[in-house]
């Protein structure tokens, strides 16, 4: 079987990356950006270079920073009807991976109309919309790399995957100095959801040569870095190399997939409103535990990559090793269970089965080593509340 491998047209990776955006929009012939982002980096002045930067060189841009943490229908309608008040040839992303994934929404409304609805999962859109340049500014998603977005549907408290080509940024700065002005608890979720989107690529039924080379670089950049990184923000070594671990995660799970993990925690984002990274953090150890058996050598190769490994040990204790160590990490980042966080019992329970009528829906289930029943699924939910 055949893989089917893309990446962005363009990317430039370093310090001050992000400043050679008109450069590279230039390269492009593209002259007209529309860029969102987000209040908070506004405030920081994190946007406010990019957009000097443009104008200096005489080019057209606008910014909307009304971006939401977890972006829904109503969020990208607004971003779409204030695109639409201009004569904009691009999109930019600029920020963690909700202003990414924002713009990619939007890029491809802007050209082919219809609701977000109209593009979840199943349905596949290569078609380009708008051309989309993605500058991150947390070191987690990966979504500057990925042909993926996701939206939620507030009314039916869905997060909708939506796939295809239409969604890969056509260029990608990838600057670690954003990174440096991180809150404590962004970098340790969005590291823990990088490092899973590694395993997951790899250990994924779809993984293939090129996936796996990604994601095991991914976990040896990420791995003794992450504690770094929570410990002290401005260690500028560690947050470069988380910075190129999660690209390089983002690029590994677009070209193979995610899998129960991921299945698992987007209706926990949509129904708690926990952050998507916290989510995967949560529900990390306790999936690997369960799906193990189903690829015992391919945990094992993560966990070595980790550093886990020991000599003259076979596979079994290898990937023991692995569970405690992502339960540890857990400890050490203080990630709460969702009892923790404060979900009420009652509600998670009564939850339960539409989580997983969601979470089978999504697809990412399927991709996993060891494929959960329905009552496997929904014993996993009632272990993971705490």
């Amino acid at each position: 079987m055949t893989a089917s491998i893309a990446f962005p047209r363009m990317m430039r990776v370093g310090a001050g990356a992000a400043l050679a955006l008109p450069e590279v929009l230039t390269q492009l012939g593209l002259w007209r950006p529309f860029i969102m982002s987000d209040d908070y980096l506004v405030q920081n002045g994190r946007v406010q270079p990019i957009v000097d930067a443009l104008a200096a060189a005489g080019m057209s841009a606008r910014l909307f920073a009304d971006t939401m943490p977890e972006p829904d229908v109503p969020s990208v309608e607004r971003a779409l009807a204030a695109l639409k008040e201009g004569d904009h040839d691009c999109v930019v992303g600029f920020g963690g991976g909700s202003p990414i994934d924002s713009a990619k929404a939007v890029a491809v409304l802007a050209v082919h109309g219809g609701t977000c609805r109209d593009y979840k999962a199943p349905h596949v859109q290569d078609q380009p919309g708008l051309p989309v340049i993605a500058i991150p500014t947390t070191a987690g998603t990966g979504s500057e790399a990925t042909r993926f977005t996701i939206v939620t549907d507030s009314e039916r408290d869905e997060k909708m995957l939506c796939i295809g080509l239409a969604y890969l940024p056509v260029a990608a700065l990838i600057d670690y100095e954003l990174t440096l002005t991180m809150p404590r608890r962004l970098t340790a979720d969005t590291g823990i959801d990088s490092l899973t989107h590694a395993i997951e690529a790899y250990v994924s039924r779809r993984a293939n040569p090129v996936s796996d080379r990604f994601a095991i670089d991914a976990i040896r950049l990420i791995a003794p870095n992450l504690r770094r990184v929570w410990a002290d923000g401005q260690d500028r070594e560690a947050r470069e190399a988380m910075m190129l671990g999660a690209t390089y995660a983002g690029i590994a799970f677009s070209n193979s997939s995610v899998a129960l993990v991921h299945g698992m925690s987007r209706p926990i984002g949509a129904h708690f409103h926990v952050p998507h990274g916290l989510s995967n953090a949560m529900l990390l150890p306790m999936v690997t535990a369960f799906s193990a058996a189903g690829d015992v050598g391919r945990y094992a190769v993560c966990a070595d990559a980790m550093g886990l490994a020991r000599e003259g040990e076979g596979g079994q204790m290898t990937v023991a090793r692995l569970v405690e160590e992502l339960t540890a990490l857990n400890r050490d980042l203080a990630v709460p269970d969702p009892k923790g966080y404060g979900i009420d019992r009652d509600k998670w329970h009564g939850l339960i089965p539409l989580m997983v009528e969601q979470a089978i829906a999504s697809g990412s289930p399927a991709n996993n080593p060891r494929v959960p029943t329905v009552a496997e699924m929904q014993g996993l939910y009632e272990q993971a509340w705490g």
